[in-house]
């Protein structure tokens, strides 16, 4: 009986449960030293200057647009290619959601981007508080020039790169924060390194670091310099639990050591599915010179009148295969609550003709051979 081929898996070592297990033995489960050791671990590999742990993306891209100062009626600009959770952060904020079109990279159309400023600057429209670049599949998007039109039309800018720590742009690690205030990585166990479930911001600012580290527990700051009175604690803000815990953290330091190795895995498997799929009619990612991808995904464009088709033929030969993702814009709630004003041309090509190939660092060489040769019997067939 041939064997399920997921489109996207974790790798666990006997590093990783030996981590966990010596933190499940040890006194602290939560609000211990691994926490802190995990985030100064993210720190070095990014060269950001402080990062915050905590339970998932979301509850990252919510506290990010909150220590940015977003309230309600205030504007962010995205994608519509992305998961919701990119928008949903900022409903919870009160805010308003509107898109911008994505381009052959897969990501937000810088030009479309600065047209748009430019039209809501000439109309006296509101402009964003917030725009949030989404790094899909783990390819940057143009940063440089989204951080030029942020200092032009004063407004702020969150990387969403959940998909994208490894990754490079112009010679900078994703989550440096050269060209943005905040970036934002999950750790679910589909993405490039895993936490169970977790995510977290980096910043090189203090006062965003110092704002996101009181608002992840209960809006508390601890007196660290009480010596007396060691139970002192005030609330200054409101708050949330969003913290990650000490198991997370442990598994994430031993994931983050093998970062590098699963990149280049992912990077191996990306070159192979090009050399051998190059030849038949479908699309790919346009990589952006600057860019360096940590290959979150691999994603491939067909004829939109065969896609549906070929995820069926995948499914019946046991391959699992996805689509990232559903324009934001098209879920029921958004439909109900958002008035589209734009077309998205390019968002609707992509959601009618994509498709996510299986890519993890767990594939076999044999499970990508399998792939390829059904995708060429297919496309025979077809």
């Amino acid at each position: 009986m041939n064997s399920h081929i997921p489109y996207a898996k974790q790798v666990i070592s006997q590093e990783d449960i030996k981590g966990v297990i010596k933190t499940l033995k040890s006194d602290f489960l939560t609000q211990g030293k691994k926490t802190v050791d995990f985030e100064k671990k993210l720190t070095q590999y990014t060269k950001s200057k402080f990062a915050v742990s905590l339970n998932s993306a979301t509850s990252a891209l919510q506290l990010s647009y909150l220590s940015l100062g977003l309230e309600k009626d205030d504007l962010i600009l995205t994608s519509p290619i992305s998961f919701v959770a990119t928008t949903n952060a900022a409903l919870h904020c009160g805010a308003k959601v509107d898109f911008i079109d994505i381009d052959n990279t897969f990501c937000i159309d810088v030009d479309k981007l600065e047209s748009n400023l430019k039209i809501r600057k000439k109309n006296n429209q509101l402009l964003p508080k917030i725009v949030i670049p989404v790094h899909l599949g783990g390819f940057s998007c143009r940063m440089k020039e989204i951080n030029y039109l942020s200092k032009k039309y004063n407004f702020k800018v969150v990387e969403d790169a959940s998909h994208a720590i490894g990754g490079t742009y112009n010679n900078h690690k994703i989550g440096s924060c050269k060209y943005s205030d905040l970036t934002v990585f999950s750790f679910h166990p589909v993405k490039i390194i895993t936490t169970g479930e977790g995510g977290a911001v980096l910043t090189n600012k203090n006062y965003l670091y110092k704002k996101i580290l009181s608002m992840r527990s209960h809006g508390i700051i601890r007196n660290k310099n009480s010596s007396k009175k060691f139970w002192l604690y005030k609330q200054k803000n409101i708050g949330w639990n969003y913290r990650m815990n000490d198991i997370q953290a442990s598994l994430g330091i031993t994931q983050l050591k093998k970062i590098n190795n699963f990149i280049k895995i992912r990077k191996d498997i990306a070159h192979y599915y090009y050399k051998e799929l190059k030849d038949l009619p479908l699309k790919f990612q346009y990589i952006n010179k600057k860019t360096q991808p940590s290959w979150h995904l691999f994603v491939i464009q067909v004829d939109q009148e065969i896609r549906d088709k070929l995820f069926y033929f995948l499914k019946s030969r046991n391959i699992q295969s996805n689509l990232h993702y559903i324009p934001i814009y098209k879920h029921p709630y958004y439909k109900s609550n958002y008035k589209k004003k734009s077309k998205f041309d390019y968002s609707e090509k992509y959601y009618s003709s994509s498709i996510s190939l299986p890519m993890h660092a767990g594939l076999k060489k044999t499970q990508q051979k399998k792939i390829i040769r059904v995708l060429k019997e297919f496309f025979k067939k077809n």
